[in-house]
């Protein structure tokens, strides 16, 4: 790795890690998928992580009973098993066990029945009513070209679409984002759509935010959306086994304060968002490349509660206890008018709150009397607000009762989450505000977008594309691109398990 001619000033030399091909610092999911592409080349890979558990968002534990596990950050992982990283790495072959929930998500009314996205098309169609056909129209056509859908939209943004009806069909159907109750007559399929565009955490309507609603839309009727037996947890320890046994080298609770001490690697490839590698890099990159990094926009927080629960949630609607994921933001256009405040720095009265539960799903994750409950809501960046009260009483107005059922509870409000994880900056969990421009220029306009100006780093995080999520393709599309540009390596080793 080479600096700019005096680019190091005047201050003197961090201590090197010695000679190494590739060091990656941080170890959340496109970390590690840089380090499994890396290791599986050959080539000899050292992994940092400040924290003591590896992992990033994919980090699980007991929070209030040894035997309960809690997901600290994501989840639920429709990526993990729709993404080419993870569809090649099978993790199924790996022992991990992606359960799937009968629904993948639905979306409560204070009013009627519920939407409710089934894994099963025909009966989703069904219980929608006279709107079914109209979500067939939607759904359908993505759903028989999903792999194209996916690969589209989880690309590095720069190359032509290697399916092109799979394009022309999502293409066909963005537009409905923007006005869904003129396309449908009740409130449930709106209420659904706009559920899942409100996972762009953004303003809504938004192309960015159509774009996210129909790729995590047609997946519950695909690959699904489903929960890991054991929690997130067990997504990355399988990661972490590929590498070790490819002969990676990981160091837990090592803290890279200066890019200079990584100065005798090859290639280094940063986990990291702007904030951080202006942190650690800011005296070395040129003045112009460090202006467009301070530039860039995050987007509103997320301010989330982890509850333990004696039953599972007395929803109003018991078709809502089918699903692993709920979304509680009401109509279409409630959950609109809430994430458009947020987007604008405002509190929303009734926020959008976003709830998994595991339980419905992995018996293993509940005790006798004991359930996880995991939920967030959006804030504006960096509001301190305490979220407890909000998304309990958010829950309690779509299962009466639920109060009664809550043994504990803890709340991290926005600037936890930053504190927890440096690349949440404000509590943006997802790196990066979700605009159509970084859409395209994560984290700076450049034709690459994983390399940066010093020769030998790039960036993979999510402020790179493909964005945000459980998919390992920032990692992927980075790595792919140092192995072609430093080690003339083009052709990308198989991922597959031996």
């Amino acid at each position: 790795m080479d600096f700019p001619s005096g680019g190091t000033g005047n201050l003197a030399p961090a201590g090197s890690v010695g000679p190494v091909d590739v060091a990656v610092v941080g170890s959340g999911p496109n970390g590690l998928a840089a380090a499994v592409l890396m290791a599986r080349a050959g080539l000899s890979v050292h992994v940092y992580e400040a924290a003591e558990e590896l992992g990033g968002g994919l980090r699980s534990t007991p929070l209030f009973d040894a035997d309960v596990v809690h997901d600290r950050c994501s989840a639920v992982h429709p990526m993990a098993a729709a993404s080419r990283f993870f569809r090649e790495f099978d993790l199924a072959a790996r022992g991990v066990e992606l359960l799937q929930p009968e629904a993948g998500y639905a979306q409560p009314l204070s009013e009627g029945p519920a939407g409710v996205a089934y894994r099963d098309l025909d009966t989703t169609c069904a219980r929608l009513g006279r709107d079914g056909a109209r979500w067939r129209w939607l759904m359908e056509p993505l759903v028989r070209r999903s792999q194209g859908v996916v690969d589209l939209l989880l690309a590095d943004q720069r190359r032509p679409p290697r399916d092109p009806l799979a394009a022309a069909a999502l293409a066909a159907r963005l537009p409905v984002h923007f006005g869904p109750r003129a396309m449908f007559d009740g409130e449930r399929a709106p209420a659904l759509l706009a559920g899942v565009a409100a996972h762009a955490v953004g303003r809504l309507p938004s192309l960015p935010g159509a774009a996210v609603g129909l790729l995590l839309g047609h997946l519950a009727h695909s690959s699904g959306w489903p929960l890991p037996r054991g929690g997130s947890r067990r997504i990355a320890e399988a990661l972490v086994v590929d590498v070790v046994a490819h002969g990676g080298t990981l160091h837990p609770g090592v803290r890279i304060d200066d890019l200079r001490e990584l100065r005798d690697a090859t290639v280094v490839l940063l986990d990291v968002g702007p904030t951080e590698f202006l942190r650690i890099a800011g005296r070395v990159l040129p003045e112009r490349y460090r202006r467009r990094l301070a530039a860039y926009r995050y987007g509103p927080a997320a301010a989330k509660v982890d509850f333990l629960v004696s039953e599972p949630i007395p929803w109003a609607d018991p078709e809502v206890g089918r699903a692993g994921t709920v979304h509680l933001g009401g109509t279409a256009a409630e959950t609109f008018a809430a994430e458009s405040a947020v987007a604008a720095g405002r509190r929303a009265e009734r926020p959008f709150v976003l709830l998994a539960d595991p339980a419905v799903v992995d018996g293993t994750r509940a005790r006798p009397g004991r359930r996880p409950v995991w939920a967030y809501c959006h804030v504006p960046n960096g509001d301190p607000v305490d979220p407890g009260e909000l998304v309990q009483a958010r829950i309690e107005q779509f299962a009466p009762g639920f109060g009664e059922t809550v043994v504990a509870r803890r709340s991290t409000p926005a600037p936890e989450l930053a504190a927890y994880n440096p690349n949440y900056v404000g509590g943006d969990i997802g790196a990066g505000a979700v605009t159509l421009r970084q859409t395209f220029f994560r984290p700076v306009p450049r034709l690459d977008p994983y390399p940066t100006p010093l020769r030998g780093v790039y960036l993979c995080s999510a402020a790179t594309p493909p964005g945000a999520g459980v998919h390992g393709m920032a990692g992927y599309h980075a790595a792919a691109s140092a192995l072609r540009r430093e080690f003339g390596v083009r052709s990308l080793p198989p991922l597959g398990p031996r």
